[in-house]
């Protein structure tokens, strides 16, 4: 049997309380379980046993090169239900001086961001399989920058993504 999904991610950190707290009030994780120097949390609505762990190295930790200077993980990205959920997360992610790009895939609408090691992030609404057309598909080819208010016209608000795309039908 093939590969799923993603089950859960693993991330070093300066400092797991203070990126605890991040992805808490960022994305709305709760912490599931903890121990000295580590942490595992789910998503809200998940039925995974954690969804992101956490593992303190300290603060004189150096930021991680990868993609500059190295190879590495470039970003995990999390998937929203609703364009509202997006525009939700997006004012989060500003507040918090967290965001750092917003586009438009064409097929994926999608939020970068950056958490308090400054490792990267994406979260993102897909575009239900219904919708998709000859010409959303074509636009894969190339990045444009996120309308939210636009795509909200135009597949609504509350519309379930990734039903038939990452989700089952």
């Amino acid at each position: 049997m093939p590969v799923q999904r993603l089950n859960h991610a693993v991330l070093y950190v300066r400092d797991v309380e203070r990126s605890v707290a991040f992805y808490r009030e960022a994305l709305g994780f709760e912490v599931v379980m903890g121990m000295k120097g580590a942490a595992f949390l789910q998503a809200s609505g998940s039925t995974n046993d954690h969804d992101l762990g956490l593992f303190q190295i300290g603060e004189d930790a150096d930021p991680s090169p990868a993609g500059r200077t190295s190879v590495g993980l470039y970003h995990l990205a999390w998937e929203v239900d609703t364009l509202a959920e997006l525009e939700r997360v997006a004012a989060k992610l500003t507040e918090l001086d967290a965001l750092v790009g917003a586009s438009d895939h064409s097929t994926t609408k999608a939020l970068y961001a950056r958490d308090p090691d400054g490792l990267e992030f994406e979260v993102s609404w897909l575009v239900p399989a219904a919708l998709l057309t000859d010409e959303i598909i074509a636009g894969r080819t190339r990045i444009r920058p996120l309308d939210l208010d636009a795509d909200k016209q135009r597949y609504g608000a509350t519309t379930r993504g990734g039903i038939g795309v990452s989700v089952p039908a």
